[in-house]
């Protein structure tokens, strides 16, 4: 038992390790991250000793300062490591895919995409929610089109009054940056009620079952299974 427990203890990654992992991370994308959090980490301490001289207040004041000095670069860094992860995957067949599992809330989410063009790795992943069904494409808007429509049409079958929202995921025009994302899907309003949200997934997955877009086991993103699934 004392060795079960002392197994558990160093599985667990301590605050040291997650903190170096994040700062290599994000130092892969923003060399210079180390100089910004060190120069933020003594901007605010200025500033705390600043006040304390014109406020006399020294006590108080460089207590603050200096906790503000602990807790400024843990900012900057934990600022810093989502940037540079998103930046680090963007490009990637299915990057879409770990914007939407980093989502909080009570969103019905599904891992693979409910469309997609082997060929040319489009997808389109599909996730419900309060504002209704929320299509998330990933490719140029001109080739995902195709795709939208085909799933906007089945959709349609299963609910013709639910709520359809649309995303193209990228950096062209008409589309949403991979960082702005989230926030691009949270913007949007609450349409339907959280009884009509497990209603609706419910359906959806019976849908999701029937499809014949994607086997069960294929990897979306290796387009010789695709090839191989479609013979």
């Amino acid at each position: 038992m004392a060795k079960d427990k002392k197994a558990k203890k160093s599985k667990k990654p301590g605050m040291f390790k997650t903190f170096r992992d994040a700062y290599k991370i994000t130092k892969k994308t923003y060399p210079k991250i180390g100089w910004l959090m060190l120069g933020g980490a003594i901007l605010v301490l200025a500033i705390a000793l600043g006040i304390a001289a014109a406020t006399q207040s020294w006590i108080s004041w460089s207590i603050i300062g200096i906790l503000l000095m602990v807790l400024t670069p843990l900012v900057i860094l934990t600022r810093g490591v989502r940037k540079a992860s998103y930046a680090q995957i963007e490009g990637m067949p299915g990057a879409v895919t770990a914007i939407i599992d980093s989502m909080r809330g009570s969103w019905v989410k599904q891992n693979e995409p409910v469309r997609i063009n082997p060929r040319t790795q489009d997808f389109v992943f599909r996730i419900v929610g309060r504002p209704g069904v929320v299509l998330v494409t990933e490719g140029p808007i001109n080739r995902v089109q195709k795709l939208v429509d085909d799933e906007r049409r089945a959709l349609r079958r299963i609910s013709a009054n639910a709520p359809i929202h649309v995303i193209y995921a990228g950096n062209d025009e008409g589309q949403v940056p991979l960082p702005k994302l989230e926030k691009a899907i949270k913007r949007l309003k609450n349409q339907i009620s959280p009884g009509e949200v497990s209603a609706l997934s419910q359906r959806l997955e019976a849908l999701s079952k029937n499809a014949l877009n994607i086997p069960k086991g294929i990897d979306p993103t290796n387009p010789r299974a695709g090839r191989r699934s479609m013979r």
